[in-house]
C-alpha cells in the first residue's frame, strides 16, 4: 500500500519490506539484513505477546528467518513478506507455547535506550526503565486484543493498516477505533497510577 499525500510518495513498512525483499531475491544479500533489522521489533513484540519467554522468542524469531530464507520463494508478491512474516511467527510462537510445560509471562522488553549514541545516565536509565515497566504492567492488563494491536501498531513507524488487519484476522475498518479505545483505557488506568507520575 502506497498512500500519496500533497503529491509525494510515503512507503508503508510493507511495501518497504517487499522492497528490501525484492532486492534480497535479486541477489543482494545485504537487503536481507535490513529486512531483519527494519522487521525483527514488530516480529518480536509479535511473538511476546504470546507469553513466551525472551529465550524462546529468540528461539522463534531464529526459525521465522531461516524459513523465510528456505521458503522465500514460495512468496509471489514481495509486498506480502510483511504478512506472511507475521503470521509465520505468531504460528511458530503458539507451537512452541502448547510445547512448554509453563509459559511465564515477563515484562515486554523495549530498545529505547539502545538507539542511543551515547549512554544514558544511571538515574535516567533507573527512572525510563521504571517508566516502561509501570506503562507495560497496565498494557499486559487490558484485553488480550488490545495488547496485540498496541504491541504490533507501537514498532511500526508507518502502520499498514490492511496488512496488520489481515495478520490479526480483524476487519481493516475495526483497526483505528480499536486503538482508539484501547489507547483510552491505557491513559486511563496510567492517569489512576501514582507511580507512573512519579516514574
Amino acid at each position: 500500500m502506497v498512500v500519496v499525500t500533497g503529491g509525494a510518495v510515503e512507503d508503508s513498512l510493507a511495501v518497504r519490506a517487499g522492497r528490501m525483499f525484492a532486492a534480497y531475491r535479486a541477489g543482494d544479500g545485504s537487503a536481507m539484513g535490513d529486512l531483519v533489522r527494519t522487521l525483527t521489533p514488530l516480529l518480536w513484540h509479535t511473538v511476546r505477546a504470546t507469553r513466551l519467554d525472551a529465550a524462546a522468542a529468540e528461539d522463534v524469531l531464529q526459525t521465522v528467518w531461516l524459513s523465510l530464507v528456505r521458503h522465500g520463494d514460495t512468496i509471489l508478491e514481495p509486498n506480502a513478506v510483511l504478512q506472511w512474516l507475521v503470521v509465520s511467527a505468531k504460528r511458530e510462537a503458539w507451537r512452541v507455547s502448547r510445547g512448554q510445560d509453563k509459559v511465564r509471562p515477563e515484562d515486554v522488553e523495549t530498545t529505547r535506550a539502545s538507539e542511543t549514541d551515547g549512554a544514558p545516565e544511571v538515574g535516567e536509565q533507573v527512572a525510563g526503565a521504571e517508566a516502561d515497566d509501570v506503562l507495560w504492567r497496565h498494557v499486559q492488563q487490558l484485553p488480550e486484543r488490545c495488547q496485540t494491536l498496541l504491541r504490533v501498531i507501537a514498532f511500526a513507524t508507518k502502520p499498514d493498516y490492511a496488512q496488520i488487519a489481515r495478520a490479526l484476522g480483524m476487519p481493516v475498518g475495526s483497526i483505528g477505533p480499536t486503538r482508539g479505545r484501547c489507547l483510552a483505557k491505557l491513559r486511563l488506568a496510567l492517569a489512576a497510577d501514582p507511580q507512573w507520575g512519579a516514574a
